[in-house]
C-alpha cells in the first residue's frame, strides 16, 4: 500500500516552501588555471552545489519530473567543465550557476569549486558563491 504525502502547511512569506537539493563532492577533471602548465593538463576539481526548490509536489507524487533531477544537473555540469577551459575558477563557477538557474528553473544556488593541491600546504583552495533569492 502506498502512503500519500500531502504538501506541508508551513510556507514562507512568498507562499512557497524552499527546500534544498544538493550535490556534494562532484569530482571532475578540468583544464583550468592561469599558468602555462595548467593549460596543458587536466586537474581535479570538486564541486558542491546546493539548490533551492520546493519538494512538496515531488513528495506527494513520488515522480522524478516533479523535482530537481540531480543526475541531469550533474551531467550538465560535467558538460560545462568538459567543453570550457577558463583560466579562473570564478569564471567556471559563474557559468555553472547561470546554467543551473536558467536550465533547471532554480531560484537560488550556492556553489563551491575547490582545486585540491593547488597551493602547497593546503588541502584545497577555491571559491563559493550564492546567486538568486532563496
Amino acid at each position: 500500500m502506498r502512503c500519500k504525502i500531502r504538501a506541508s502547511q508551513s510556507e514562507s512569506k512568498n507562499n512557497k516552501n524552499m527546500d534544498t537539493v544538493f550535490i556534494q563532492n562532484l569530482s571532475l577533471d578540468a583544464v583550468i588555471g592561469v599558468f602555462d602548465w595548467e593549460r596543458q593538463v587536466k586537474q581535479k576539481i570538486r564541486i558542491d552545489l546546493e539548490m533551492s526548490t520546493d519538494i512538496a509536489k515531488a513528495a506527494a507524487t513520488d515522480a522524478l519530473q516533479d523535482t530537481l533531477d540531480y543526475k541531469a544537473i550533474s551531467l550538465k555540469i560535467r558538460d560545462i567543465v568538459a567543453n570550457n577551459q577558463p583560466q579562473l575558477v570564478e569564471t567556471l563557477i559563474e557559468m555553472i550557476a547561470h546554467s543551473v538557474m536558467q536550465d533547471f528553473g532554480v531560484p537560488w544556488v550556492r556553489i563551491t569549486i575547490a582545486k585540491p593541491g593547488a597551493v602547497r600546504g593546503s588541502e584545497a583552495v577555491g571559491v563559493t558563491i550564492e546567486r538568486g533569492v532563496r
